[in-house]
């Protein structure tokens, strides 16, 4: 599995990019981890309803194909899309999700942060608290988009959404758990995620 680091990207290109590599990837395609920090940008997923955009602001949103509702991208959150053919891999959606939300796990178990999944709602908590959240699409035996997970970042703009379709969830972040001499940095969190990440989806 090929991992790509992006570095600090507006979103719409990254979005065109992952369609495109999508649609004109083959059998022989490699599967492919893009690790990337975005701009703020709010993103509405395909049954996205508009009232869970509680306000309009300087942040942009922009309607995407993958499932599920609202959420905020910002800067001091590792992304990782997830550009995998899971059909080839003979490996169902929910094993992917699982894998997902398994690598978020161990690696904040590697600070120290017991996290959980929750069935009934997708994503990664910490008690009821939001850490990571996951969204995907799914096309041609392949899915795309991937997981967010919060390390140091402005958390403000979640206020103006209902989290993923959530009114009132609470999110929280690695910087919000851990002492500030403690706290490691993006690079390093995007490492042992995606390598954590190689060993669920192995």
């Amino acid at each position: 599995m090929k991992i790509k680091k992006l570095g600090r990207q507006e979103y719409a290109p990254v979005f065109e990019a992952m369609k495109h590599f999508n649609d004109t990837r083959t059998e022989s395609t490699e599967d492919e981890l893009w690790v990337v920090e975005h701009f703020p940008v709010f993103t509405q997923g395909l049954a996205g309803k508009a009232e869970h955009l509680l306000r309009q602001s300087h942040i942009p949103v922009v309607q995407i194909d993958r499932g599920g509702q609202i959420t905020y991208h910002g800067l001091g959150q590792v992304v990782v899309y997830t550009m995998i053919n899971f059909k080839r891999r003979k490996q169902g959606v929910r094993h992917i999700v699982s894998a997902l939300e398994n690598a978020i796990i161990a690696t904040l178990a590697d600070y120290g942060i017991t996290a959980a999944a929750d069935p009934q709602k997708p994503g990664v908590y910490v008690g009821a608290r939001k850490i990571a959240s996951l969204g995907l699409r799914i096309k041609n035996g392949s899915v795309y988009h991937g997981l967010a997970l919060n390390v140091n970042m402005d958390l403000s703009p979640f206020q103006q959404i209902n989290p993923c379709g959530y009114a009132g969830m609470e999110m929280v972040q690695m910087a919000d758990l851990l002492p500030q001499n403690q706290m490691p940095t993006f690079d390093e969190v995007a490492d042992k995620l995606t390598a954590h990440l190689v060993r669920e989806l192995a």
